[in-house]
């Protein structure tokens, strides 16, 4: 395929939309960020994670809550960036909030 051939190749509207995942999707993506995030935690203290969205930055702040419930320790969910979350643990962090 060249640039020719797509010359008359148009975006249409609304077909560059996220489309949202489902109940099933979203709890098996939760549950992939808990293990992964929280060995990335436990190995060196904090990580960063991707946050484009709200709803990325309320995943990540439930992710840090749930494993601040689940080690008995205060998980730090931050924002990074306009693009990034950190989570942190260690004796300077507070409970995980909502940023």
């Amino acid at each position: 395929m060249t640039t020719r051939d797509l010359y008359n190749v148009r975006v249409l509207p609304g077909d560059d939309r996220p489309v949202p995942l489902t109940d099933e999707e979203e709890r098996r993506y939760r549950n992939l960020l808990f293990s992964d995030l929280g060995n990335q935690l436990a190995d060196h203290g904090t990580t960063t994670y991707p946050a484009h969205t709200p709803e990325d930055r309320r995943r990540l702040v439930e992710v840090g809550q749930r494993l601040s419930t689940h080690w008995g320790m205060p998980v730090r969910v931050t924002a990074d960036d306009e693009c990034r979350m950190r989570l942190s643990v260690g004796q300077e962090c507070g409970p995980a909030r909502r940023t």
